[in-house]
């Protein structure tokens, strides 16, 4: 198991599509977890870090967080995205559904391996994003919080964190939601899309039309919702026991994102990002 958990890890350092493995074949994976891998490569990459028996509920975790991600960006219309929440909705309540995930997910929750009432809170979270726009910073913070920093939350339960911890790594998926928003400014605005808070926006001179027009103008608006992200990431940076430090490694990307703000090619991942997880996962430092 050890050595097939190295190829796993040297698989992820650098992406095929680099060129860097053509020709070698990727490890044998769920659906679930090749849907991870293909669309969140950066949670895949640190449930890898996560002991062999409950890595799987990690896969199942963040393919759910996925699918809900994906509600608003596959909905022609608002209302359209909130059905496709509500159905996952009944999923998480005990709604049987014969589906590729639901299926499985259903199975983990109904084990006890995954919290009911953490993955309704991040439903409930999603649907900010059916709104036309996030009024306020203080509203911003809140649908973080409830998105990625119940990921997190979710994923260190799923691992068997005591309670004292939970606080900590909702903070590090706290900073690594703000980072991953920042990352997605200029790919929110192709699809029409800003979920930046307009106070914030406004404070700089912009609405979210302007940065869904010219998503560079967001640039000082960026370093100033960064500092959300900093400040999560000191509250949440402590030493954490193997057993749970997968659900705390998100952090690390997060520390190493939000440092770069606004320089050339800093939404790029890079293989020194890879390597400081790796680090990271082996020493247990953020």
């Amino acid at each position: 198991m050890a050595a097939r958990r190295s190829y796993d890890l040297a698989f992820l350092i650098v992406k095929p599509d680099r060129g860097g493995l053509k020709g070698m074949a990727a490890p044998d994976l769920a659906p679930h977890a090749a849907a991870v891998r293909r669309h969140d490569p950066d949670r895949f990459f640190t449930a890898l870090f996560a002991p062999p028996a409950r890595r799987d509920v990690l896969f199942l975790l963040y393919a759910f967080n996925h699918e809900l991600a994906r509600a608003r960006e596959v909905a022609s219309e608002p209302m359209l995205a909130l059905i496709r929440l509500q159905w996952w909705r009944e999923v998480v309540q005990g709604e049987a559904k014969r589906h590729e995930l639901a299926t499985p997910l259903s199975a983990a929750l109904e084990a006890g391996h995954l919290d009911r009432d953490g993955l309704l809170a991040m439903i409930d979270a999603r649907e900010t994003e059916a709104e036309p726009a996030i009024a306020t910073r203080a509203a911003w913070r809140e649908y973080i919080a409830g998105s990625a920093g119940a990921i997190a939350m979710a994923a260190g339960r799923a691992l068997g964190a005591e309670a004292a911890v939970l606080p900590g790594l909702r903070a590090l998926g706290c900073a690594y939601g703000v980072a991953g928003l920042l990352r997605s400014v200029a790919a929110q605005a192709r699809a029409g899309r800003c979920l930046l808070p307009e106070d914030v926006l406004g404070g700089h001179g912009l609405t979210p039309h302007d940065v869904i027009a010219r998503p560079e103008l967001a640039a000082a608006a960026m370093t100033d919702l960064a500092a959300d992200g900093v400040a999560w990431l000191a509250e949440g940076r402590r030493r954490y026991p193997a057993a749970i430090r997968a659900a705390a490694l998100p952090g690390v990307f997060a520390r190493r994102d939000l440092a770069r703000v606004g320089r050339p090619d800093w939404e790029r991942r890079t293989l020194a990002d890879r390597l400081a997880v790796m680090i990271a996962g082996a020493t247990g430092g953020m």
